[in-house]
């Protein structure tokens, strides 16, 4: 039998600006414990796929801002975590469904963050929201039960004071903390967990045994395992302030094939002496255009970023490869004179289009061309969460 329903909550969500936005308290809820929650407000234009977006490590320090209408509507299920457990610091919606339906659901959204303790706050206006985001950019917010001016003024004064992710080290919060090693392979591929997806593990399980490390993890350790390639993961926050990840990656550079994706492609391009810097709102959905420079061809991506290459701070050591077609910036490029590449979007999806697989393979040529390795279907080793809930 299904719980009973949670009586309604009022909530608030106050952003840095001072706007205002009243709805309902979601998720975790304990009358006597924390009162209010804080982070970095952005917005995903996915229109399916919310599981895999809040389990996504890449928004860990964000409150994530869902542009559909309707969230939760077909459950949720162990099988599509992308990782050990969601990170971010909170969920908005405009209508949380009552109900959920379908046949692969184990337990409902709400009870799922209810589980993790991340709280969400729903009967929000996410069109005003977004547009607001859209215009100004992200912004510091605070959201909590609300139903005195007291409360409001602890919401806007939490809004003030919180920090967003620029200038923060948030990989250190989601990734690993020891190696764990998925496949059978005897080739071997080195992923950084610098907040791995679990599609992208059971993408590169498809071309040999993975064995992930720690974010910290040194150059020569990585090629004492005497890797055949070494993968650069997705992840959260500033990649300025992950240099330890820099430095490895330089020690890495020309001594073995190279590939990496969101943050990875970040660190990757600032190992050659490039450049980040912060988008407005940043990229968060799974319908963002990209051209493939090389055939002109135009793929449709997932995306979840907030920083970017400067693109003049790379030029003379690598090449751009991929191009986004909404605000021109560098989505994808390759090293000059070493066996290295990467780009911005994410070709496992999880949720989204699946136009650049081709990727992985390019990885498994540069790595010495396929080994006879095909997609597994057993990742019984990968870090599986536990829903615990009905």
């Amino acid at each position: 039998m299904s719980p009973a329903p949670q009586p309604l909550v009022p909530a608030a969500l106050v952003l840095a600006d001072g706007s205002v936005f009243e709805g309902e308290h979601l998720g975790a809820y304990d009358p006597s414990g924390p009162r209010l929650w804080s982070g970095e407000v952005v917005f995903n234009t996915v229109l399916g796929g919310y599981q895999e977006v809040i389990t996504d490590p890449s928004y860990a320090g964000q409150i994530i801002t869902f542009t559909a209408t309707h969230i939760g509507n077909y459950g949720v299920n162990a099988t599509d975590f992308e990782s050990r457990r969601p990170y971010c610091r909170g969920v908005i919606v405009r209508e949380m469904a009552r109900r959920h339906s379908n046949q692969r659901a184990e337990a409902s959204l709400d009870a799922m963050l209810a589980r993790y303790g991340i709280a969400g706050i729903g009967g929000i206006d996410t069109r005003r929201l977004t547009r607001l985001l859209r215009d100004t950019g992200a912004m510091p917010g605070a959201f909590g039960p609300c139903s005195s001016d007291a409360e409001l003024a602890a919401l806007r004064a939490a809004a003030l004071v919180e920090p967003g992710t620029d200038g923060i080290d948030l990989v250190a919060q989601v990734t690993t903390p020891t190696a764990y090693t998925v496949g059978a392979d005897d080739r071997l591929i080195v992923a950084y967990d610098f907040g791995i997806k679990h599609s992208i593990l059971r993408d590169l399980a498809s071309l040999g045994r993975v064995h992930v490390v720690p974010a910290n993890t040194t150059a020569a350790d990585v090629l004492a395992l005497s890797p055949a390639g070494v993968f650069l993961s997705n992840g959260p926050g500033d990649p300025a302030e992950v240099g330890y990840a820099v430095e490895a990656i330089q020690g890495l550079l020309g001594e073995v094939p190279v590939f990496g994706i969101c943050l990875g492609h970040q660190l990757l391009s600032r190992a050659i002496g490039g450049e980040t810097f912060k988008l407005p709102f940043g990229h968060h959905g799974g319908n963002h255009p990209v051209r493939h420079e090389a055939t002109g061809k135009i793929e449709i991506t997932s995306q979840n970023h907030n920083f970017c290459v400067d693109p003049e701070s790379i030029a003379g050591k690598a090449d751009v490869t991929h191009l986004n077609l909404n605000d021109r910036t560098v989505e994808g490029m390759r090293v000059r004179d070493v066996p290295a590449f990467s780009v911005q979007y994410h070709p496992e999806a999880g949720p989204g289009p699946h136009d650049a697989k081709y990727l992985f393979g390019m990885f498994d040529e540069l790595m010495g061309g396929a080994s006879g390795a095909t997609v597994r279907a057993n990742h019984s080793n990968l870090i599986a969460p536990e829903l615990g809930v009905a």
